[in-house]
C-alpha cells in the first residue's frame, strides 16, 4: 500500500523525512502541502486517523501562525474552529504528514517512522 507525504520540499525535516522513506524504499505519492493543501475533511480524516490532539497539526514554529496570533485563539477554539483554520493555509499545518489511509505521523522522528512505516 503506498503512502502519502505531505511535504514543503524547502522544509529541511520534510527531506529528512523524505530521505527515510526512499532509504527504505516505500512508495509514496509527494504532493506539496502549499501548493497543494489537504481539504478540511482530509484534515479532519488524518486527525481521527492519528489519535493526537488537533493543537499538534498546528505548525507552531511557522511564519502564518504567528502572523495570525494562533497561540491565544486556539485556547478558546472549538475542535470546527481549528479546523477550519488549517484549512484555510497548508503552510499552517505541521509537516510533514505520512498516511496510508489508516495511520498518520505528524512531524518527522526517526523513531516514530521505524515503529509506524517499517
Amino acid at each position: 500500500m503506498g503512502l502519502t507525504l505531505y511535504w514543503y520540499p524547502k522544509c529541511g525535516t520534510c527531506r529528512n523525512a523524505k530521505k527515510w522513506l526512499d532509504n527504505h524504499e516505500l512508495q509514496y505519492e509527494a504532493i506539496h502541502i502549499a501548493d497543494n493543501p489537504p481539504s478540511r475533511t482530509e484534515i479532519e480524516q488524518l486527525y481521527k486517523n492519528s489519535n493526537l490532539e488537533l493543537k499538534k497539526f498546528f505548525n507552531t514554529s511557522g511564519q502564518k501562525y504567528r502572523e495570525l496570533g494562533l497561540k491565544d485563539k486556539l485556547k478558546e477554539a472549538s475542535e470546527a474552529e481549528m479546523l477550519d483554520i488549517l484549512s484555510t493555509d497548508g503552510m499552517l499545518l505541521k509537516r510533514p504528514i505520512v498516511t496510508d489511509g489508516t495511520k498518520v505521523t505528524v512531524g518527522f522522528k526517526e523513531e516514530q517512522f521505524e515503529q509506524v512505516w517499517n
